[in-house]
């Protein structure tokens, strides 16, 4: 399949090209969206269109039988493991964002007719790890998250790829968060070798007095764009964290909506960027209140280092604002590490490379500590410093 083929095609070509005979609202949606390039909003610093025109092959999305683990394990867009008593299965989507921005997030729930529901009962940890097998192939799954009302959930997502070369992962989840409850999600993923690149495309609906906390950790090379698109209702509150540490001339990052509908609902973004080589980095934000979000809280800031005299940082965080009563803030700094600093750590006998990454880890840590499990936290550290020597072995 080549992706590329989409491009300016009306409903009816995009339905005969994808073999689609219902579902006519989406193929609409998309349609009308069209297929994504330099010039759509949120894809303009990364190259889609580069991803998308390559012949890859395709994959049966069979359910299989679920065995018994300590986690959910999806390998290539199939669960194989989840643990015993939740309940993960495989339905037809029934409930899809009609007004979203991202053209991708309709593409792949048109591609994938058949979402994988996991329903989170009671307060709970669960770990999600994603595997990937297959050279030059695309491979597209839609996950759907639900919780229960008043319960607080922690979920960890790890990835995981042979030895693959030139795949393309479009996934993404459709998360609905209950009243009164909290959903943390940390991610961490290290992407190396040109193994595979990966577009996902989420949608998070957050209810009265709840709250979800986003904590995203990327780092390496590749190609990789998330896209998100936060609701929040009355009294409702995000937390969005991004840490980037990217090396050689990869391009990754983050394209983010996040809308204020309900009254007193609060927001904070964070991004933390490291780039090294010729590394991109996106950070293209934009927090929208409505008129119907009274007395909102809206916090976003993005600060990144440059660690190379050729690595870029797109950074672009937006406010639009449609009411006077509310509070409000957005802000961006690029800039290099302190000579001084590095000085004074070598002149105490610390090697160069040792003392980047003890400043860097420094500037990292405000994000990584807000992991509140210890063993998560020094996963994430231990990626990091892999990354880091590979890049700085030289």
């Amino acid at each position: 399949m080549n992706l590329i083929t989409l491009k300016n095609k009306n409903a009816e070509e995009v339905a005969t090209l994808l073999g689609i005979k219902e579902r006519n609202l989406l193929v609409e949606k998309f349609a009308a969206l069209g297929l994504p390039n330099k010039k759509t909003e949120e894809y303009h610093y990364f190259d889609v269109e580069k991803l998308l025109d390559v012949d890859y092959k395709t994959l049966n999305y069979v359910p299989k039988s679920i065995e018994e683990g300590d986690k959910v394990e999806i390998v290539d867009g199939v669960v194989t493991k989840a643990p015993k008593g939740m309940r993960v299965y495989s339905e037809p989507c029934e409930t899809i964002d009609m007004d979203h921005f991202d053209a991708l997030y309709y593409l792949g729930h048109l591609l994938s007719p058949h979402i994988i529901r996991i329903e989170v009962d009671g307060d709970c940890h669960v770990e999600i790890l994603h595997k990937y097998t297959q050279s030059e192939t695309l491979i597209n799954y839609r996950i759907v998250i639900s919780n229960q009302a008043n319960r607080h959930t922690t979920m960890y997502e790890n990835f995981e790829a042979e030895d693959i070369h030139d795949t393309l992962v479009l996934y993404g989840y459709d998360m609905h968060i209950a009243q009164d409850s909290t959903l943390r999600m940390v991610r961490l993923q290290t992407m190396n070798d040109n193994k595979y690149s990966m577009i996902t495309s989420h949608k998070v609906n957050v209810a009265k007095n709840a709250n979800v906390l986003l904590k995203n950790f990327d780092f390496g090379g590749d190609q990789a764009l998330q896209v998100l698109k936060v609701e929040l209702g009355e009294r409702a509150h995000v937390d969005a964290g991004h840490l980037l540490y990217l090396n050689d001339d990869s391009k990754r990052g983050t394209a983010s909506q996040i809308i204020h509908r309900g009254e007193h609902s609060t927001s904070k973004q964070e991004a933390k960027n490291i780039l090294d080589g010729q590394a991109r980095g996106i950070f293209d934000a934009l927090i929208r209140v409505e008129h119907s979000a009274k007395f909102t809280k809206a916090e976003q800031n993005s600060k990144s280092i440059l660690l190379h005299e050729k690595s870029y940082m797109a950074s672009k965080p937006q406010l639009e604002i449609y009411i006077d009563e509310l509070e409000a803030s957005h802000g961006s700094t690029t800039g290099q590490l302190d000579e001084k600093q590095l000085f004074y750590l070598q002149s105490r006998g610390i090697s160069y490379i040792e003392a980047r990454k003890i400043l860097v880890i420094a500037f990292a840590n405000t994000l990584i500590e807000q992991v509140k499990d210890s063993r998560h936290q020094d996963r994430i550290k231990a990626a990091f410093e892999e990354v880091f020597y590979v890049a700085n072995k030289g």
